[in-house]
């Protein structure tokens, strides 16, 4: 299975705004201004059928619910070209979500551009945001892979969420996330995509 690296896209970099349709609520739209109040505020770039994403998709429904209650925005936001990869349509998301019990919203980010935007490059890729929305965090989850036999525990993202939350700053020294590349349109491949 081919991995694909984040790009690490430098810290203190506002957050992209979007506004994108949430697939676990019909009709309804997520923006950045959702979240406004939120202390910190989690963008996740992820897909249904990425078997990165599957390994760690029961420890998101618990951070989901261990921040449910606290200062912490969440939003997931998949961007894989669905004519290629139906698995990833918006109806299989949310049917995804409803099965994982995900207690945040998940977005359907059809041209691509939020997904550009944030220079997200695979599944998982996760970007968190201080209250001012500058980048304090991107990278993985934690050590763990599908084949390495290590536990999903989620520490590197939390020690980073715990940090914004407590007012302490985040470690600098971050690893990327590693997974499948995100399924880019024809002729949609960004420049940092490689």
């Amino acid at each position: 299975m081919a991995m694909t690296a984040s790009t690490m896209l430098p810290l203190g970099t506002q957050a992209p705004d979007f506004s994108l349709p949430d697939t676990t609520s019909p009709g309804k739209t997520i923006s950045l201004d959702s979240f406004t109040g939120k202390k910190v505020l989690l963008v996740i770039f992820l897909c249904r059928h990425c078997p990165f994403v599957k390994h760690i998709q029961q420890e998101l429904a618990q951070l989901g619910k261990d921040y449910h209650h606290r200062d912490v925005g969440i939003v997931a936001i998949s961007a894989n070209d669905v004519s290629k990869y139906p698995d990833d349509a918006p109806e299989k998301l949310q049917a995804m979500a409803a099965e994982l019990e995900w207690s945040f919203p998940v977005c359907y980010d059809e041209s691509q551009e939020v997904a550009k935007a944030y220079t997200a490059a695979c599944t998982p890729d996760f970007f968190v945001f201080d209250a001012e929305r500058r980048l304090v965090y991107r990278g993985q989850l934690d050590d763990s892979r599908p084949s390495n036999g290590k536990p999903v525990t989620g520490k590197d993202l939390r020690a980073a969420i715990d940090a914004v939350l407590a007012n302490q700053p985040v470690n600098p020294e971050q690893k990327p996330s590693v997974g499948c590349n995100i399924k880019w349109k024809p002729g949609n491949e960004p420049s940092y995509y490689g």
